[in-house]
Formats: structure tokens, sequence, C-alpha cells
């Protein structure tokens, strides 16, 4: 089975509500089986627009990535996330 990666770039615009989320979306990745591969390091944006935030988070499997990001503790820590950052997320499947 494939491996599958959710890939996000974000701009925190507000931190006390990002930070509600940054709490409660762990346990939704816990449920999950997810490893968090990289979180907000150093980077160097080599082409196109980056924001300051890049994550990769490794899922088992395309369904579980994609059940992950519509489960109920995904959705309800989201919420906190939704007017207080600019995010971009792909779920990509591995090689």
């Amino acid at each position: 089975m494939k491996k599958a990666y959710w890939i996000a770039h974000v701009t925190v615009t507000d931190p006390d509500p990002y930070k509600l989320y940054a709490e409660g979306a762990p346990i939704a990745f816990e449920k999950y089986g997810a490893s968090i591969l990289a979180r907000g390091g150093e980077f160097q944006q080599m082409e196109g627009e980056g924001r300051p935030r890049n994550v990769v988070i490794e899922f088992e499997s395309l369904e579980k990535a994609i059940a992950c990001y519509n489960s109920e503790d995904y959705q309800a820590a989201r919420k906190h996330r939704e007017n207080a950052g600019i995010a971009d997320i792909v779920i990509v499947e591995g090689v």
C-alpha cells in the first residue's frame, strides 16, 4: 500500500485561535496513525510563492489521510484556524 502525505503551507494571521487549532489537530493525527515529518522549521523557498509555515504529515494510505482530514476531530480543530490564517493544503499519494 502506498503512503500518503498532507503538505501544508500556512501563514498564521491570528496566533491565539491558531494555537487552539495546533492543540486540537494532533488528536486526529494520532487516531489516524499520522507521523509529522516537518513542521514550521527553517526552509528555503526555491520557486513560487511561499508561506512562513510548512508542514508535511505522513499517513499509511491515501484513504487514511483523507479520512483524517474529514474526521470530526480534525474539523473541530480546523474551525479555530479558519479566520486565524491562510492555508494551502494538499493530500498526495506517495510513490
